[in-house]
Order: C-alpha cells, then sequence, then structure tokens
C-alpha cells in the first residue's frame, strides 16, 4: 500500500475522530461529569514504570481527550498533548480548563509531530491503550518518536495486547462466552476495515463519517520498529486486566480493573524504552 492509500486512510479515521467525540464527551463510559479522576485509566505498574514526573517534560501522543495528559500534569509533568482530531483537541483544552490543569495540546498527525512541535525534545514520551492500531507503519512511527526524545530519554508504550485485537471487538448479541479469533494478531495483511454506527462507548450512533481503518501490530513488529530505531528496550510487561469489562463474563479486582476468571491471557501490556 503506498504512502498516498495510508494518508487517504487515517483522513478517514480522522474524521471518523471527529464524529466520535461528542459522543464519548457525553458518554459514562468517560464519566466526566463525574469527576472520577483521570488516574482510574493506569495500571499501578504504569506509575512504577514511568517513574517521577514532576518537572519533566511529557508527550501524550494520540491523546484523543487528553484524560490521561492531565494526569500526568496533576503529577508535576510539563505535559503536552497531541492529536490528529480537530474536535477532540478542542473538547481536551476545554476538559483541562476545567480541570485546571495546565496542559498544551497541538493538533497533527502523529508522523507530523516533530514539525508541528517545532523540533521540541521530551523526557518522556507515552502512548497507547488503543493508538498504535490506527497508524500503518511503525518504524516510521519509531523514528518519529526518536527524535522527540531528549537523549537518555524514554517511550513508554501502554497498550492493548494484539492478542486482545486479534479477539475483536465484544461479542455481538446473541453469541455465547467463547473467546473467538476474529483477526490476525500478526500485521502485514493490510488494513481492517470497520463501518461501525457506534463506538467503544455507550451513547447514540456516528453521524456522518462511520468508516475507520485498523492495523494489526504483533509484539514483535513493536518492538523491532524501536529497536530499529535506535531505542534500548528495558522493560516488557504483560497484564491480564483492562480498565473496562470488554466481556460480560469479566470479574472486578481489587484495583477497580476487569479480568477475566479464565482462560489466563495477556490483554494489556507495557513496553519501556529508552534513546
Amino acid at each position: 500500500m503506498t504512502s498516498a492509500e495510508h494518508d487517504r486512510l487515517m483522513r478517514a479515521n480522522q474524521a471518523n475522530w471527529d464524529a466520535r467525540t461528542p459522543i464519548h464527551l457525553a458518554s459514562r463510559f468517560y464519566g466526566l461529569d463525574q469527576d472520577l479522576g483521570p488516574e482510574r485509566w493506569f495500571a499501578p505498574f504504569e506509575w512504577e514504570d514511568l517513574g517521577e514526573l514532576a518537572g519533566r517534560d511529557v508527550l501524550h501522543l494520540q491523546c484523543h481527550l487528553g484524560t490521561e495528559t492531565i494526569a500526568f500534569a496533576r503529577r508535576g509533568a510539563r505535559a503536552v498533548g497531541l492529536d490528529f482530531s480537530e474536535a477532540s483537541v478542542a473538547a481536551a483544552q476545554d476538559i483541562a480548563v476545567k480541570s485546571g490543569a495546565d496542559v498544551t495540546y497541538v493538533r497533527a498527525n502523529v508522523y507530523d509531530a516533530v514539525a508541528a512541535l517545532d523540533g521540541r525534545r521530551f523526557d518522556v514520551v507515552y502512548t497507547g491503550k488503543g493508538a498504535l492500531c490506527y497508524l500503518p507503519d511503525l518504524h516510521r512511527w519509531a523514528e518519529t518518536v526518536r527524535q522527540l526524545l531528549r537523549p537518555g530519554g524514554r517511550v513508554y508504550v501502554v497498550e492493548f495486547h494484539p492478542l486482545l485485537n486479534s479477539l475483536g471487538p465484544k461479542p455481538a448479541p446473541g453469541e455465547g462466552p467463547e473467546l473467538l479469533l476474529r483477526h490476525d494478531y500478526l500485521g502485514g495483511a493490510g488494513p481492517v476495515h470497520r463501518d461501525g454506527t457506534h463506538t467503544y462507548t455507550d451513547g447514540p450512533a456516528v453521524e456522518g463519517a462511520t468508516d475507520s481503518y485498523e492495523w494489526m501490530h504483533g509484539m514483535g513488529e513493536v518492538v523491532n520498529a524501536l529497536t530499529g530505531a535506535g531505542l534500548a528496550v528495558r522493560r516488557l510487561r504483560e497484564a491480564d486486566e483492562l480498565p473496562w469489562p470488554r466481556w460480560p463474563q469479566m470479574v472486578r479486582t481489587e484495583s477497580g480493573w476487569w479480568r477475566l476468571p479464565e482462560p489466563r491471557i495477556p490483554l494489556l501490556y507495557g513496553l519501556l524504552a529508552t534513546r
């Protein structure tokens, strides 16, 4: 697939996220009217891996509503969020103002981040939880991340495990509790096209731009993209919990997140690498 075709599909994704944003703002899933706190989106191991953030420059790529970005600011970081959706960036700015958080937001495609941020470099680049699947070229992404980091800086990827992505969306009405492989685990077969009238949150149907495209990326592809860009992998975690109940048989844990009673499979991973 050519770069021009990639750009076309990413523009479709951008329009889709613009259309999703008002639904997400009003959803119970995000609970923005409940003052639940942005840290609920983080697994405890993330803070251990990220370390002290006070006084550090932290960039959150593909930040959407900026809920996690605000958590970095509350820990004393100079936080910047970047997203390609104009509607998302506008919403994130409003949420930050209402919460009293000092966050800067920039609208740009992740591949254009270096230019959009005027060559600024960061101590930490954070991304994940449904971000990499919208990027067709991980090697280009990893090189972008390298350029955004100061020497000694860290990139932290906390993503839905490719096994979870290969299981596909939640079961359709009438389906049983079995976990079924619906998509490739490994990438290389091209994008998965979705024409979804509803997003992953509660709320009404998406109006207008319902088409979106996702690319599968196996663990090896992510690791090799980062090491190929000259970054050194320091830690890899696989976790069996999610911040919401993806399947009805999931049970709540002491952390407040959700786990399958069986089988015990990885649903999330955290990958720390340094420049």
